[in-house]
Parts: C-alpha cells; sequence; structure tokens
C-alpha cells in the first residue's frame, strides 16, 4: 500500500500532522493501534496556546460539550495555599478521549487513510515502510512517530524511546465531581520531586494525579496516595485505587528529532513542558510543522529535505524547553526548594507568572534576565529571612 506519508499515532500530533499533509494533497495513512475514542492518561489541561493552536490546525472553537472553562486556580505546596487567583487566565478542561477522537476525526474529515485499530510487527525506517499483523506493508517516502512517549517509530530510530533516568512517570484518577464545590484548579509544586500534583475539574468528573521525573520519584505511589488523601481521605484508606499510569516525557527532548526520511513530533520528541508539564500544544504545534515540512519536501521532489525543515521550525521550541528546564533546576534545587513556597508567598507577582506561563499567555523567552534575576532574588531573600 504506497502513499505520500505514514503517522503512526493518531493523538493530538499524529491527528495535526496528518491532517495538514491531506489537506495540502498528501495521500496520508493514519496508523494506530487503537480505535477512537481511546483512554489516554492525561490531565487534560488545554491552555491558551493550546486553544489558538486547535483553532489555527483544526479550525475547532471550545464548545461546551468537549470543554469546561475554569478560571480559579489554587497554587499549593505539600497541602498548604501558597498562591492563586479567581480570576485567572482561562483554562479549558477536556476528557482526553473525547478531545482525542473529534482531533482524529479532523483528520479524517481532511483525507487521511485511517488504519486503526492495527498492530505493527515491523518498522523499516530506512524504506520507510510499516508491516501489519494481517500482512498489509505500507511503504511511503517520508514517516512521521507520533505515537507516544514508548514510541515504537524512536525505539526502531534509536533503539529505545528515551533514557530511563530523564523520562518522568505520572499517576492519576477520575474522581467524583462531588468532591469539591467548585471548577477550581489546582496544582501542588510539593508533591513529588521535579514534578507536582494536579486537580482538574471537567464535565461530570475530576482528575486527580501526581506527576514528575522518574528517576527522582523511586516510589511514585506514595506521593499519589499522599496526595489523594489530602483531597479524597476515604479513597486513599480504602485501598482499591484504580489508579493509571504513564510514563511522560518531561523536558528530556530529542535534539535530533528523528533521522533521514523519518520524523518524531510530540511526545515521541519529547515536546512535553518541564515546568507544566503541558504537552498538547507542543504536539500539535510539531505535528503541523512535520506535516508542512513533509509537503514542502515532496513538492519538491526531496523527501530527504523534510528533516531539516523540520529541524529548523522546531527551534523555537526547543529553546523555550531549554529555558524551562534551567528554571525547574533553580526552584528544585536542594537549596532552594525548602524556601520556594514563602517566596511565592510573599510575592505575588511568582504566581501570576506561572500562570500566564500555564495559560500560555506568555513563553520563557518573555522572562528575560531580568525577570530571572528577580526570581533568584526573591527566592534568596525568603532564605536569608529563614537563616535570620
Amino acid at each position: 500500500m504506497h502513499h505520500d506519508l505514514i503517522v503512526i499515532g493518531s493523538g493530538p500530533a499524529g491527528a495535526a500532522a496528518a491532517r495538514v499533509a491531506a489537506l495540502a494533497g498528501l495521500r496520508v495513512a493514519l496508523v494506530d493501534k487503537s480505535a477512537f475514542p481511546r483512554d489516554k492518561l492525561c490531565g487534560g489541561g488545554v491552555t491558551g496556546r493550546s486553544m489558538r493552536y486547535l483553532a489555527e490546525i483544526f479550525d475547532l472553537a471550545p464548545t461546551p460539550d468537549l470543554f469546561l472553562p475554569t478560571n480559579q486556580f489554587r497554587l499549593a505546596f505539600e497541602g498548604r495555599r501558597i498562591g492563586g487567583q479567581d480570576d485567572a487566565p482561562t483554562l479549558h478542561m477536556t476528557m482526553r478521549h473525547a478531545f482525542d477522537a473529534e482531533l482524529h476525526a479532523r483528520a479524517v474529515a481532511a483525507g487521511a487513510d485511517v488504519i486503526a485499530p492495527a498492530r505493527i510487527t515491523a518498522i523499516d525506517t530506512g524504506s520507510p515502510t510499516v508491516t501489519l499483523a494481517d500482512g498489509r506493508v505500507l511503504q511511503a517516502p517520508v514517516m512521521i512517530g507520533a505515537d507516544g512517549a514508548n514510541s515504537g517509530v524512536a525505539r526502531a530510530l534509536f533503539g529505545r524511546p528515551f533514557d530511563p533516568a530523564q523520562i518522568g512517570f505520572g499517576l492519576e484518577i477520575e474522581l467524583d465531581r462531588d468532591l469539591t464545590p467548585d471548577n477550581t484548579t489546582e496544582i501542588d509544586l510539593g508533591a513529588a520531586n521535579w514534578g507536582y500534583g494536579w486537580v482538574f475539574p471537567k464535565n461530570g468528573s475530576i482528575t486527580l494525579g501526581v506527576g514528575g521525573v522518574h528517576l527522582r520519584n523511586p516510589d511514585m505511589k506514595a506521593h499519589f496516595t499522599r496526595y489523594l488523601h489530602q483531597h479524597a481521605p476515604h479513597l486513599a484508606d480504602s485501598g482499591k485505587l484504580r489508579c493509571k499510569g504513564a510514563f511522560l516525557p518531561f523536558g528530556a527532548y530529542r535534539k535530533e528529532p528523528g533521522r533521514g526520511s523519518v520524523l518524531l513530533a510530540g511526545d515521541s520528541a519529547g515536546l512535553v513542558d518541564p515546568i507544566t508539564g503541558e504537552g498538547i500544544a507542543w504536539a500539535m504545534k510539531s505535528g503541523a510543522y512535520a506535516g508542512q515540512a513533509v509537503v514542502a519536501a515532496l513538492s519538491a521532489g526531496r523527501p530527504d529535505r523534510a528533516m531539516p525543515l523540520y529541524r529548523a521550525e522546531l527551534r523555537y521550541i526547543h529553546r523555550e524547553m531549554d529555558a524551562a528546564r534551567r528554571i525547574r533546576a533553580l526552584i528544585y534545587s536542594r537549596p532552594v526548594r525548602p524556601h520556594f513556597p514563602r517566596a511565592v508567598q510573599r510575592h505575588p507577582a511568582m504566581s501570576r507568572g506561572y500562570l500566564r506561563l500555564l495559560a500560555g499567555e506568555m513563553d520563557y523567552a518573555d522572562l528575560g534576565p531580568k525577570v530571572l534575576l528577580r526570581l533568584i532574588r526573591n527566592l534568596g531573600g525568603s532564605m536569608l529571612r529563614r537563616a535570620r
């Protein structure tokens, strides 16, 4: 089966790549192991940046059936409130099974040829060629791997999807909405080491979870149980936890997002914000970048040009993630971590800045040296006061 492009994975990154390429007239094979809708571990917070990309790439506006808007935000540390707003920038909360199904449907409507559910038995990244369990063989001049943190395409290229020492891990559970009286979103920066806990309200439920760098959290379930106990002690004490777990490419992006005529996008390329954990926006944008690069390369009759074109577009995202990793190393470092909550409490501008980053109203590049110096000064002042 010959196509112009094979896209493996139909989450936000794969659906974006397939839609962009199909709208440009390419014959796109969109392969996924699951039929849609399907479950996906994710807090489901859709930021302002994500909403812009949804409109730009998928022509999708927020609707009440798919999104719950919230402007109430609480920033906590080990269960104690340290900041927040009741008029925060709007976040849209969604259930990923419905959200991803909508993006998948829009890729299909653009003309992508869906092959799902499908089990892949072999990936030849040189051809590129994909062999399915039913005997079908897919071939195209270019392939895009958008199949998540455990990417089979990345494994075929590099031997393993990610370095386990750098990747993150998360646990989450869906709770009844009656456990909270309002639509407040919570981020607890002390719920895990080099990570955080989250409470995200949805239409009909609440998603509670904990995630962080895997190497620094050898017992993530203990962190999860402790965080759950703060919000639903009867469930935490019952011993009947039906939580879901998954690895998260928490800022450990690939500097080379593929090889040859095979591109990696979204989680497969490690494009998850190291501080906020937000990955939907970069997944959609990187998928669109990859699709556009393939269209341009094939239009020129040069499939080998897709990678350098794609890599050039990713520079901005990589710079943002580098800046976020430097800030994360500062605020989670051993000398600073005990003083960070006090600094945030004393300087409300710090939590407002975090909210603007989370909502996509500000980039890490916008912080600049002056803001970073102010952050260091605020943290240093709290450390001195504590010492006295």
